[in-house]
């Protein structure tokens, strides 16, 4: 990956305003082999007294990057935008996109809040699937028969037919919006069990913030739909870069919300 690329990744993916030094703290290494590159061995080799300067040759040389994106970015071709905020650099949606960027997250579905009883839920049935109400019961450790009714009317999971036993119990089986929203591409990207065990466990102990977590659409919680002027702009998506893996991880400490 280029120099360049990977700058336009990280101004992408900052959640906040992302400065110089943020930036130059990634690609001090690339930078640095960049410049030896193009010096003389013996130049290549900075003395302590030199480290302040090659410093500030690397905030230069970010500073001319992402100049250069930006004036990419400015061409009637694009729809996005990087600016200068706060000391450091956003993109965000131009402002003459506003009205087909807020037309388009009015017609997002709303995003999915689930407890941990609810999450427990579902991941055993995601992990277990075809499975009966009584085996989730006895996994969990409680009745989940209320839980389950609620995860049916959000269309997370679905019924797959009856467990030929005695009784006949209702088999559960996840559904494609559950696919959907976890941004999975099948089942296999499931996080493995042990993976999952630590971010519950991390949820319990709170060291997740509670607030806004965006779903795979992209749209964070507490506003799906923006509300900002025409004049002002729409920050692009930070977070949702991430792989599908991570989708399902960010909704796994979602747990402020009970059923």
């Amino acid at each position: 990956m280029s120099l360049k690329a990977k700058i336009e990744a990280i101004i992408y993916a900052a959640e906040e305003p992302v400065t110089v030094d943020q930036i130059l703290g990634v690609v001090a290494d690339d930078i640095a082999s960049e410049q030896s590159s193009e010096s003389t061995p013996e130049a290549s080799e900075a003395q302590p007294a030199e480290a302040k300067q090659q410093r500030d040759r690397g905030r230069k040389r970010v500073r001319e990057i992402i100049e250069q994106l930006a004036a990419e970015y400015d061409s009637a071709d694009h729809g996005l935008e990087i600016r200068q905020i706060a000391g450091g650099y956003r993109m965000s949606t131009k402002p003459e996109h506003h009205d087909a960027v807020r037309a388009f997250a009015k017609s997002l579905k709303a995003p999915i809040k689930l407890s941990l009883q609810a999450l427990e839920t579902l991941a055993v049935i995601a992990y277990k699937q075809p499975v009966t109400a009584p085996e989730i019961s006895e996994i969990r450790g409680v009745d989940s028969s209320g839980v389950l009714a609620s995860l049916i009317s959000r269309k997370l999971i679905t019924t797959a037919g009856r467990k030929q036993v005695i009784g006949r119990p209702i088999l559960y089986k996840t559904t494609k919006d559950f696919l959907l929203r976890f941004g999975l591409k099948d089942l296999n990207e499931l996080p493995s069990i042990e993976e999952f065990e630590k971010l519950t466990s991390a949820a319990q102990s709170d060291l997740f913030p509670a607030g806004a977590v965006a779903d795979a659409t992209g749209v964070p919680d507490s506003e799906p739909e923006p509300t900002q002027s025409a004049g002002e702009h729409i920050a692009a998506p930070g977070a949702e870069s991430a792989d599908a893996q991570g989708h399902f991880r960010e909704k796994a400490v979602e747990s402020t919300n009970t059923e």
